[in-house]
């Protein structure tokens, strides 16, 4: 593929000034289309050691406002970094609607650089060439442009350009012993090249193969594939009909035939004396300590999500689970709206923001599955963006336990009967009166809409690597007992057995 490449191509001076400033003109005002637009994009720039990814870089920035853009120079994790699944730094680097993202190497320095230097297992190649096309979907369906470029040189062009870095005292501390490996080992990493580009090159971020022996002929056609994806996203997004406001579904909506009713086969009449609960409690919280210091040795991440029908007992059941840790150790992220920022990014992203360190433990009260329960019944994600989320938490949820995390994922189930008498007992109670909410009354009256909500969010979501775990919580006792065991097991085997 790559060999197949014309590297003879060049271009005169005379018409790289003319095309480099006309490119830069319609550069600067797409920019400010996009920023009017909301349109964000995304520039990767990956290629050979020297192959001009830096020079490239100014040249795209210099008659941009810098206000609606950042570079990320991508070099090796850090531990921090590493602490996280691969991809949670690049999540964290994310341009808001308006903006753009120029990344000077990427996510797939994995499959270049660190699987030239074994840094990477063979085994985990397919599994990361497969998050990486997730990711970049992900973002594409929600809007985001995005140009990759390989920038590719001959084997004889890139020796003598490390030579002429390298006798340069301004430039010399740019050469690192990694690059004159490159020219050593070129067949190997221009394999390894092929075959990411092979296996992530598609429909919506296509690879730009650029002719890079020649600087102007590759800045030249880099510009121009920018500028050419920037204004085929925005008539896109010019074409595209208004989105229109989704219906709630109507509390007459029922399950389709085939599909199980999984809310009805939780047994609410499921119930613990409170003398049992105070015994199995206290047993618990002194097996979750002492496993909570087997995971900061093991350095094993946990996440625990809490979903359920309002007054379910969430936040009972978190303070029973939370009241002996180290709370050092564990955060509790309670999720409600997005702010405006959350707003101005892909739905994932606040999540990604607060996955937590090796070693340590996430509670979500509330979670992603927020996208298709609650902003699927009132509107707020349309019929496309909540259909399609299913995929996209599966594919979240496989890259957490596939890079070593714990999930344990709870749905907490009550009858209508006791939620309404919770939410009384809370109207009347002056400490609780806060935790009722006119919202609340809202969503019980469409309770059939929900319980269709939920049935299909588990049967679609359930899956061999991260299962749900239904509980009865008409029992508060029995639930937060339910909870803690489940938790227990779930780091329990984890620890014994390793991780997927």
């Amino acid at each position: 593929m790559l060999n197949s490449l014309d590297r003879h191509q060049t271009l005169d001076k005379a018409t790289y000034n003319q095309q480099m400033e006309d490119l830069m003109q319609q550069l600067r005002q797409l920019q400010h289309r996009c920023w009017k637009s909301q349109q964000s994009c995304i520039v990767v720039l990956e290629g050979w050691a020297a192959s001009g990814k830096g020079s490239l870089v100014k040249k795209l920035v210099q008659y941009m406002d810098p206000r609606g853009f950042r570079v990320h120079p991508i070099w090796p994790a850090t531990p921090e970094e590493r602490s996280y699944p691969f991809l949670w730094r690049f999540w964290q680097k994310l341009p808001p609607k308006g903006h753009i993202a120029i990344f000077y190497h990427s996510w797939y320095t994995r499959v270049l650089e660190d699987r030239l230097f074994k840094r990477i297992s063979a085994e985990d190649v397919p599994t990361t060439l497969r998050h990486v096309n997730a990711f970049e979907r992900q973002l594409t369906d929600d809007g985001v442009a995005i140009a990759k470029f390989w920038l590719d040189l001959t084997r004889k062009e890139l020796k003598q350009r490390l030579k002429t870095y390298g006798r340069d005292e301004l430039l010399a501390w740019r050469v690192r012993p990694e690059d004159w490996q490159q020219v050593k080992r070129y067949d190997r990493y221009q394999a390894l090249a092929e075959e990411m580009i092979l296996h992530t090159s598609t429909g919506s971020a296509p690879w730009t193969l650029v002719e890079a022996d020649c600087k102007r002929w590759a800045r030249v056609k880099v510009l121009g594939a920018v500028v050419a994806t920037l204004g085929e996203a925005l008539d896109r997004q010019a074409l595209a009909p208004p989105p229109c406001p989704v219906p709630s579904p109507p509390p007459s909506q029922r399950l389709e035939p085939m599909e199980p009713n999984w809310l009805a086969q939780v047994d609410l009449t499921q119930a613990m004396a409170k003398d049992d609960y105070r015994a199995q409690l206290k047993a618990m919280q002194t097996e979750l300590r002492q496993l909570q210091q087997q995971l900061d040795r093991r350095k094993l991440p946990v996440v625990v999500l809490f979903e359920g029908w309002d007054a379910a007992g969430k936040g009972g059941a978190i303070k029973r689970l939370t009241d002996v840790l180290d709370p050092r150790s564990y955060q509790v992220h309670a999720f409600a709206a997005p702010t405006d920022e959350e707003k101005a990014q892909h739905y994932l992203w606040r999540f990604w923001r607060r996955l937590p360190a090796a070693g340590t433990i996430g509670i979500f009260d509330r979670s992603w599955y927020g996208r298709v329960l609650v902003e699927r019944i009132e509107g707020f994600a349309q019929d496309a963006e909540w259909r399609r989320a299913y995929w996209e938490i599966n594919e979240f949820e496989s890259q957490l336990v596939t890079g070593g995390y714990v999930l344990v994922k709870f749905w907490l189930h009550i009858s209508p009967e006791e939620q309404l008498h919770r939410f009384q007992e809370r109207q009347q109670d002056p400490f609780k009166q806060h935790k009722l909410t006119p919202e609340d009354w809202r969503n019980r009256e469409q309770w059939a809409a929900y319980g269709v909500a939920v049935n299909q969010m588990i049967q679609r979501t359930h899956t061999p690597l991260a299962p749900w775990t239904l509980i009865p919580a008409d029992d508060k006792y029995y639930a937060r007992v339910k909870v803690l065991q489940s938790v227990i097991q779930a780091i329990a085997t984890a620890l014994k057995f390793g991780v997927a």
